[in-house]
């Protein structure tokens, strides 16, 4: 019997729970031996729960029990999740987590401390949610040299956006809608200003390219500056607006990498996926373009993927599952040296759409029938640096831009 301890009984420590326990016949004919859960760990107590009489207060006794090989750990954050998890891991005791904070920040040395201990640190659901994204990367395309991924991987934002494009409707109004439906945190920040992608893409960076990518390096912008009225635009000309995560390796010690809203054709895979689903598309050197689409969070989404990597330790005690993620920094090319195209949206007036090519160069002015106090305008391509610098000179006849994902 291979004992195991959940580290916080929140919405995803609970989810383990239940789907171990719902799931047992299932999984336990997976893993080849039976799984029980014989601690939770949490601070507070859960009267009535039918787990109840598993909750304790006290690491050390998970710590001590050598029984307990596996732990689960759905306490986020990286304080004590972070220091339990290190002590865990240097005694030998797998570790199994949905925390993409704390693998972000402490991935390489964690995987490190797992192998020289013959245990591992296993992280499916951080990216993603139930989304299987993490063993495509680590095994099933171990033949690719993986070239780019691009993620929609916040479904708060995915959610908000999806709901101005087809409604109409203001951010403001929309993110209330889903703080009220339990998409958003009542503090959206890390969803709304694109931390909490940026995080999963530095983890999927990592795993691309086989070395840290420092999530704090990465450029990151949210979506609390897209409008309603960019969404006419949008309609308009067949295109969406994304929060895209996307890295793109230059050489094998360099990437491009950043999150920011992009303007993308409505006929790109990505482009579909709406509501609060997220998906991945990778691009490989021999298989060319995959994407990955499912719930990126909730509760049983992902902690079947917490689950999954669980059985996966219990099929293969004592031995280290490889993850080719060393400690040495990618070095991350600056975006503002990139080169792409902008939407810009600007008051219709001399100041404004009569200095666009002046700035810009030669780009396609978009005029909409019924709209005369602003017009669109598609810049050509042009370096990211030169682009803010001239769309600066707009001062408060500009209403608005948007990079174009292509």
């Amino acid at each position: 019997m291979v004992q195991i301890a959940v580290l916080g009984y929140g919405t995803v420590g609970s989810g383990v729970v239940e789907v171990i326990e719902k799931n047992k016949d299932m999984v336990n004919k997976k893993s080849a031996q039976e799984l029980n859960v014989k601690y939770i760990l949490d601070l507070r107590e859960f009267p009535g729960d039918p787990y109840a009489d598993r909750v304790i207060h006290d690491f050390d006794r998970i710590l001590e029990d050598p029984e307990v090989t596996i732990l689960c750990e759905t306490m986020g954050g990286v304080g004590a999740a972070y220091q339990f998890t290190k002590a865990a891991l240097e005694r030998g005791k797998s570790v199994c987590t949905s925390n993409k904070e704390l693998v972000a920040k402490h991935g390489p040395e964690l995987l490190k401390i797992a192998k020289a201990h013959s245990c591992n640190y296993l992280f499916e659901a951080s990216v993603g949610g139930g989304i299987p994204i993490i063993r495509p990367l680590n095994y099933s395309l171990t033949a690719e040299k993986i070239e780019a991924v691009t993620g929609i991987l916040n479904g708060t934002t995915n959610y908000i956006l999806t709901k101005m494009e087809k409604e109409g409707a203001d951010f403001d109004t929309v993110l209330k809608e889903a703080q009220e439906k339990g998409y958003a945190e009542r503090n959206p920040e890390a969803d709304v200003e694109g931390y909490d992608a940026c995080r999963k893409v530095a983890i999927l960076s990592s795993l691309m390219m086989g070395k840290n990518v420092n999530s704090e390096h990465i450029f990151t912008e949210g979506i609390t500056r897209i409008a309603a009225d960019d969404f006419c635009y949008m309609n308009a000309l067949g295109k969406s607006i994304k929060l895209l995560a996307m890295s793109r390796a230059i050489d094998e010690d360099s990437a491009l990498t950043m999150v920011a809203p992009f303007v993308i054709d409505k006929q790109h895979p990505l482009a579909m996926v709406n509501d609060v689903y997220n998906a991945v598309f990778v691009t490989g050197n021999m298989l060319g373009d995959s994407m990955y689409y499912g719930r990126g969070a909730g509760k049983l989404p992902t902690a079947s993927a917490v689950v999954s990597d669980v059985v996966d330790c219990a099929r293969h005690p004592g031995r280290v599952i490889m993850c080719f993620w060393d400690e040495e920094e990618v070095k991350l090319l600056d975006v503002a040296e990139s080169e792409r195209s902008f939407f810009v949206r600007v008051k219709d007036c001399p100041a404004g759409s009569g200095r666009l090519n002046e700035l810009f160069g030669s780009g396609d002015l978009i005029r909409l029938p019924g709209r005369s106090a602003d017009v669109g305008y598609i810049t050509p391509v042009i370096k990211e640096k030169d682009f803010l610098s001239s769309y600066e000179k707009l001062g408060d006849t500009a209403l608005g831009r948007i990079r174009i994902f292509s």
